[in-house]
C-alpha cells in the first residue's frame, strides 16, 4: 500500500475552510487596508462594514476586535443592511452581487440578481423578508421573500441611484442619486415619482430618521437638503465645507444627526435639525465613507479610506481610531540581510521599520517632508541610504535611529539608489537622466554623465561596482562596465516606460518590467531583450528574483502579483486581497518570505510564496498521486488555463462550478495516464485545460467567482477562479 498524496497550490488566494491563513496577509494598516464603503451595527458591540476587494469584517465587542469573514468574491462590496438581529443580513455590491448571511457572517451566500449592475444600496425596512437594492443605470430592486427572487422595478431614470431608505414601512421609500434626483414611492415601489431636489449636485445619502415626512440627503459640494413634508419641498442647509458628503444618520430622532465625508475629510453635526453643522475633529486626514449611531446620540462608528475606523462614545466629542498604522503611500521596501529587518519608505518623508519580520513596523524620523522613493541598505542592517523628491538623500548608520540629509548637488527628483557591495561606492538615478555616483559612502555626490534625458527609474549593479543597469522613460535601458564612467543605451525594442529591473545572479540574465504590462528578459548581457508575456496591460512596477533566475515576483500597479519559476516562460497570476496601488516587493532570502508596499500604507507579508500550500496524505491501494492544480491567469476576462499534473493513472473529473453550486461546465471526464502511460511512474505529466467563461451550450457566463473542482481517483479538491467581464 502506498501513499496517497496531493498538493494544491490555488492562485486566488482565498482562506478556504480548515486551511488557515495562507497567501499575501496584512501587515499595515490594521486589521486591513481596504477601503471601507458602509458600516452597520445592530447595537453597540456588534456590527459590520464592508467594502473594497469584497471585504466584510465583524466585530462583537464595539470594534475593540474584528474578524475578516469569507465573502466569496473579490468584487467591492458598497452596502450591507441587518434589518432585525445579527444573524441574518445582506451585504451588495459591484456586477450585481448580492450575498446574505443567516449565521451571522460564517457563510455568504450568493444571491441571483439577474444582472452585472453595481449595485450601491441595500434597504430592508422592517424584517428579513421584504428588502430593496439600488444601483447604477436606475435599477431598483425588489425582493418579498429573503432574496429568492429579486424583481426589478422602474425607476424612471438611466441615472445612477446612491442610496435608499424606506424609514417606517415596505410601502412609502425614498432613493437618492446622480444629478441630485431624488425619487419617492407610496406603493412598494410599483410606481417611483421624482421629486424636485433643487440641487443638481449627486446626492449620496438619504435618511428619514422617525416618519416619512422629515428627512435628509447629502452629496456632492457639501450639499445637505431637508424635507419636513415627505419631499414635496426640500430645502437647502449650510453645511460650511466643499466636501464630498457620503452619509447621514440621525440616529433617534430628527434634530440630532451626522454625516461624513472627503476631499476635505469632515465630520459635522447638527443638534438642531440642521440649521446650524459643526465641524467634529476625527483626527484623521483620511476620507470618511460612512457613519452609524446604532441604539443613540452617544455611541456610533465612522469607517472611510484605507480600512479607517474611527468610534465615539460622546456623542462625537472624541473620535478615537479603531484602526492602526500609517497611510502614508509607500514606494519602496528592502530588507538587508533577513526577513526579519527590513524598512520601507514613501510619502512625506515616510520610514518604517520592523526588527520581527513585520510584527511591529515603527516610524523613524527622517526630518524631511518630501516623498522618499528608494531605500537600500547594503551590508547590513544599520547602515542605509534612501533618496527621493528635490534631491534628497538621507544616510544612517545605526539603523534608523538617525537620519543625516546629504548633498547631492541637484533639487531633480530622485527615484533608486543602489550600493552593490558595500556602504561606500553607491548610485542614484533621478529625472532628466540624472546619474550620480559616491565612492565615501555618500561624502560627495559626483554627477555623471549617463547619455540621455529621459526619466530614470530604477538601477542595480548585480555583483560589483562596476557592471550596472539603469531603466527608465520610453524604454531606456542604460549599461555601465566601468563603474558609470560610460553609459552605453541599448536597445530594449519598447517605447513603453520600463519602471524595475532586477539581475538576480550574474551580470548576464536580468529582467526589467513597465508599463502596460512590459516585461523583458536578458540572458545576454542586456544585447537582446525578448518580452514576455503575463496577461495584462497595468503597469508592473516592480520584479525581483530572489534566489536564482528562475524564480521571481513581479508587482502590478494595479493590486495584483505574478510568478515564474522557470524563468519567465509562464507567469501565474496571485490575488494581493487588496485593490491598493503596489509598488514595490521584496523577497529577502528565499522564495517563500516576501513583503510587499504599496497606496495607504500597505504592507503585505506572505511566508508561502504567496500562495495557499496545502499537503495532505491519504492511502490508495497501489497507487501515489501527485498535483499541482493552477490557473492562469486569474482573474481573467476571455479565458483561463487550469494546469494539473499527475503522476499515475487515475480517472479524472474536472468540472466548473458557479457559487450557488451548479455545474457550469464539464472540462474533463476521462482517465488521464503519468508521463510513461504506467501506474508506476513518479514523474508528473502536465495536462493544459482551457476554460473560455462558457458553459455546456456555448453562452458566456456572468462574471463572478466560479469554482474548480477535480476529482482524481477517490480525493476531491477545489480552486477558485475570477472571471471579469
Amino acid at each position: 500500500m502506498r501513499l496517497f498524496k496531493f498538493v494544491l497550490i490555488p492562485a486566488v488566494l482565498f482562506l478556504l475552510p480548515g486551511i488557515g491563513q495562507a497567501g499575501w496577509l496584512w501587515q499595515n494598516p490594521l486589521p486591513q487596508g481596504n477601503c471601507l464603503k458602509n458600516v452597520c451595527f445592530v447595537d453597540n458591540n456588534t456590527g459590520y462594514t464592508v467594502g473594497e476587494y469584497g471585504t466584510i469584517l465583524k466585530t462583537t465587542n464595539g470594534g475593540a476586535n474584528w474578524m475578516s469573514q469569507t465573502s466569496g468574491t473579490t468584487y467591492p462590496l458598497q452596502s450591507v443592511y441587518f434589518p432585525v438581529d445579527s444573524q441574518t443580513g445582506y451585504a451588495v455590491g459591484d456586477a450585481g452581487t448580492i450575498l446574505k448571511t443567516t449565521n451571522g457572517g460564517s457563510d455568504w451566500v450568493s444571491q441571483n440578481s439577474g444582472t452585472l449592475l453595481c449595485f450601491q444600496s441595500i434597504n430592508f425596512p422592517i424584517d428579513v423578508t421584504t428588502g430593496y437594492v439600488v444601483g447604477e443605470s436606475g435599477i431598483i430592486l425588489k425582493t418579498t421573500n429573503g432574496g429568492a427572487n429579486w424583481v426589478s422595478q422602474s425607476s424612471g431614470t438611466t441615472n445612477q441611484l446612491s442610496s435608499v431608505d424606506f424609514p417606517v414601512d415596505i410601502i412609502t421609500g425614498y432613493v437618492v442619486g446622480e444629478y441630485g434626483i431624488i425619487l419617492k414611492t407610496t406603493n412598494g415601489g410599483d410606481n417611483w415619482a421624482r421629486q424636485a431636489s433643487v440641487t443638481n449636485d449627486w446626492l449620496f445619502s438619504v435618511n428619514f430618521p422617525v416618519d416619512a415626512k422629515t428627512g435628509y440627503a447629502v452629496g456632492y459640494n457639501g450639499t445637505i437638503l431637508k424635507t419636513t413634508d415627505g419631499g414635496a419641498n426640500w430645502v437647502s442647509q449650510p453645511s460650511g465645507t466643499p466636501s464630498l458628503l457620503f452619509s447621514v444618520n440621525f440616529p433617534m430622532d430628527a434634530s440630532t444627526g451626522y454625516t461624513v465625508g472627503v476631499r476635505p475629510t469632515v465630520i459635522l453635526k447638527t443638534t438642531d435639525g440642521g440649521i446650524n453643522w459643526s465641524r467634529q475633529a476625527s483626527g484623521t486626514i483620511d476620507g470618511l465613507v460612512s457613519v452609524h449611531f446604532p441604539v443613540d446620540n452617544s455611541t456610533g462608528y465612522v469607517v472611510g479610506n484605507y480600512g479607517t475606523t474611527l468610534k465615539t462614545t460622546d456623542g462625537g466629542e472624541n473620535w478615537v481610531s479603531l484602526s492602526s498604522g500609517i497611510t502614508n503611500e509607500l514606494y519602496s521596501v528592502h530588507f538587508p540581510v533577513d526577513a526579519s529587518t527590513g524598512y520601507a519608505v514613501g510619502d512625506f518623508g515616510t520610514i518604517q521599520k520592523t526588527a520581527d519580520g513585520g510584527v511591529n513596523w515603527k516610524s523613524q524620523n527622517s526630518g524631511t517632508d518630501y516623498s522618499l522613493h528608494s531605500v537600500h541598505f547594503p551590508a547590513d542592517a544599520y547602515t542605509g541610504y534612501t533618496v527621493g523628491y528635490g534631491g534628497t538623500i538621507l544616510k544612517t548608520t545605526d539603523g534608523g535611529t538617525n537620519w543625516s540629509r546629504q548633498t547631492s548637488g541637484t533639487t531633480i527628483s530622485l527615484w533608486s539608489v543602489h550600493f552593490p557591495v558595500d556602504a561606500s561606492i553607491g548610485y542614484v538615478v533621478g529625472d532628466y537622466g540624472t546619474t550620480l555616483k559616491t565612492t565615501d559612502g555618500g561624502e560627495n555626490w559626483v554627477s555623471e554623465s549617463s547619455g540621455t534625458t529621459q526619466c530614470l527609474v530604477s538601477i542595480q549593479f548585480p555583483l560589483d561596482a562596476l557592471t550596472g543597469y539603469v531603466v527608465g522613460n520610453y524604454g531606456a535601458i542604460l549599461k555601465t562596465t566601468n563603474g558609470g564612467g560610460n553609459w552605453a543605451i541599448l536597445n530594449s525594442g519598447t517605447t513603453n516606460s520600463l519602471l524595475s529591473v532586477h539581475f538576480p545572479l550574474d551580470v548576464q540574465t536580468g529582467f526589467a518590467v513597465g508599463d502596460y504590462g512590459t516585461i523583458l528578459k536578458t540572458t545576454d548581457g542586456g544585447a537582446s531583450w525578448v518580452s514576455q508575456c503575463l496577461g495584462t496591460s497595468y503597469y508592473l512596477v516592480s520584479v525581483h528574483f530572489p534566489v536564482d533566475a528562475s524564480t521571481g515576483c513581479v508587482a502590478e500597479w494595479y493590486s495584483n502579483i505574478f510568478v515564474t519559476t522557470d524563468g519567465g516562460e509562464n507567469w501565474v497570476s496571485q490575488i494581493s486581497g487588496t485593490t491598493n496601488y503596489l509598488y514595490s516587493v521584496c523577497f529577502p532570502e528565499d522564495v517563500s518570505t516576501g513583503y510587499l508596499v504599496g497606496g495607504g500604507g500597505t504592507i503585505l507579508k506572505t511566508t508561502d510564496g504567496g500562495a495557499s500550500f496545502v499537503e495532505q496524505t491519504t492511502e490508495v491501494k497501489g497507487q501515489r498521486l501527485e498535483v499541482r492544480l493552477t490557473t492562469t491567469p486569474n482573474p481573467f476576462s476571455s479565458q483561463t488555463r487550469i494546469l494539473y499534473q499527475l503522476s499515475s493513472r487515475f480517472s479524472v473529473s474536472l468540472k466548473i462550478y458557479n457559487i450557488a453550486g451548479q455545474i457550469v461546465r464539464t472540462l474533463e471526464n476521462e482517465s488521464r495516464a503519468p508521463i510513461n502511460g504506467s501506474g508506476s511512474s513518479t514523474e508528473a505529466r502536465s495536462y493544459n485545460v482551457m476554460w473560455d467563461g462558457r458553459d455546456e451550450r456555448g453562452r458566456a457566463v456572468p462574471a463572478g467567482v466560479y469554482l474548480i473542482r477535480l476529482e482524481a481517483g477517490e480525493h476531491r479538491e477545489m480552486s477558485k477562479v475570477v472571471l471579469i467581464r
